[in-house]
């Protein structure tokens, strides 16, 4: 009698494309406390980005409203009623602030980062594969950029580009120049080591063989493998880079409120508060900025945790020891059987 088989099911390409993605397969390789965390990290990273997406369809007023249909709003009201979460010493709705400073900081991340990454891998990509001087020189003048401190260069920054103005391009670009210059030189020593390993792999060889140029073996060839840890770094690094804006504002080289909203500035004006018990004008942006930190640095962890292939074998071990107990105390197989009378 002939037996059909079943078909052989056929993976699905987008949906493979879909599981190799770096968030979506740290998921799947996650379990226990570290899926937790990750999970964690992800929900309150994703709260902030549609914050800041939808801010201005959410926010009750703006950011520098100070009135509406019923008059001017009341300076230093207790949270409740029209304002969830009080107003300020200048009349600004807390909630409002809070949600518009999402925004701010996105801007700032976005903008320092992305500079970083494009200057860092380029940099490291040249240096690792040129070499001789010129990697010699780099490499000396990214250990002089560790110290200057990031904070100091931010207040330099923002006293150079604003002229000690606190406005939105000059607090925004002040904060996010200060980072990329300190940023720089971590994403260069990373793209750097990895193109120095990269190079002496057998497909660069072979590329250099056929006759391919050196612009086409680092665009093609290194680059796509040397920047598989640029997620991580960026995650890193952005929590950073809200600590800095909010350092700023704090020290009174941030954003004025009629620019934007800014958590660092509502922080430092909300200091002669505390003395007076008014305590939401200062709670309130200090746990935004707890908020996106704890997110971003959640993320950013378990990601390294789980690139780091001692960490990744043994939780895979552990995962596969339960599953092989209950076949350990099954009934005998058949060798077993055959060999009592």
């Amino acid at each position: 009698m002939s037996t059909t088989e079943a078909p052989v099911p056929v993976a699905n390409p987008r949906s493979s494309f879909f599981l190799r993605l770096p968030v979506v397969s740290h998921v799947r390789q996650s379990v226990g406390l570290q899926r937790g965390m990750l999970i964690m990290g992800l929900v309150l990273t994703a709260v902030f980005l549609l914050t800041a997406l939808l801010a201005p369809f959410i926010a009750p007023y703006g950011f520098a409203q100070l009135s509406d249909g019923d008059g001017n709003f009341p300076a230093q009201q207790p949270p409740g009623g029209k304002h969830l979460l009080g107003t300020t010493v200048g009349g600004y709705d807390v909630l409002s602030r809070v949600m518009w400073g999402t925004q701010t900081a996105l801007l700032v991340i976005i903008i320092a980062v992305v500079l970083s990454i494009f200057a860092g891998v380029i940099l490291g990509l040249v240096s690792g594969y040129i070499g001789g001087w010129l990697d010699r020189i780099l490499v000396v003048v990214a250990d002089a950029i560790y110290a200057f401190p990031s904070l100091l260069l931010a207040i330099v920054m923002a006293i150079v580009i604003s002229g000690g103005q606190s406005s939105l391009f000059g607090g925004v670009m002040a904060a996010a120049i200060s980072i990329t210059v300190v940023f720089i030189p971590q994403y260069f020593r990373v793209i750097r080591a990895e193109t120095i390993r990269l190079k002496a792999e057998p497909f660069v060889e072979s590329a250099k063989v056929v006759g391919a140029s050196n612009l086409r073996i680092i665009t093609r060839h290194i680059y796509r493998n040397a920047t598989r840890t640029l997620p991580l770094i960026f995650t890193l690094n952005a929590s950073e880079a809200i600590l800095t804006l909010a350092a700023l504002g704090f020290l009174g080289f941030g954003i004025e409120p009629s620019s934007a909203s800014e958590w660092g500035f509502d922080l430092s004006k909300a200091l002669a508060d505390t003395t007076s018990g008014i305590w939401w004008t200062g709670v309130f942006p200090g746990l935004a900025i707890v908020w996106v930190v704890l997110g971003l640095t959640l993320v950013g962890e378990s990601i390294n945790d789980l690139n780091d292939p001692r960490l990744r074998g043994r939780k895979r071990a552990n995962r596969k020891a339960p599953a092989a107990s209950p076949a350990a105390d099954a009934a005998p197989g058949p060798d077993t059987e055959s060999s009592n009378p």
